[in-house]
C-alpha cells in the first residue's frame, strides 16, 4: 500500500466513525410509544382516568406532540397516559396516545365533584 492510499484509507475510516457517532438516539422519526388502531372503548364512552385524587375526563380536543415531548405517568385499563414534559404539578392535562403524534386530552374534575 502506498502512502497516498494509506492516507485516503485512514481518512475514510475517520470520516465514517465521526459520521456515525453524531447520530444519537431517536431523533423524532420513530415512535417510542405505540398507538392503538382504535381508542379504548372506555375512552370513547367518556369514562375517566382516576389519578392524583381526581377524575380526568376525555375531551374532544386533540394535541399534537412528538413522543419526546411527553412523559408517561401511569396506566389505566391497559392504556398508558402521559403529561406534557413542560407541565408541573398540579398538572393541567393528561393525554392518551391514539395515533402518530396525536394525543387525546383529558381534563380534571376533583373526586368530590362527581359531575362533569
Amino acid at each position: 500500500m502506498t502512502l497516498k492510499q494509506f492516507i485516503v484509507f485512514t481518512g475514510s475510516i475517520v470520516v465514517l466513525i465521526t459520521g456515525c457517532t453524531k447520530a444519537k438516539g431517536n431523533i423524532g422519526k420513530m415512535s417510542v410509544y405505540e398507538a392503538p388502531d382504535i381508542e379504548a372503548e372506555w375512552i370513547r364512552a367518556g369514562d375517566p382516568i382516576v389519578f392524583e385524587e381526581g377524575k380526568w375526563y376525555p375531551q374532544d380536543k386533540v394535541d399534537i406532540f412528538l413522543d419526546s415531548e411527553v412523559y408517561p405517568v401511569g396506566e389505566h385499563e391497559g392504556v398508558r397516559f402521559f403529561i406534557d414534559k413542560t407541565d408541573v404539578r398540579p398538572y393541567k392535562y393528561l393525554y392518551t396516545k391514539f395515533g402518530r403524534h396525536k394525543f387525546r386530552l383529558f381534563k380534571r374534575n376533583v373526586l368530590s365533584d362527581d359531575s362533569r
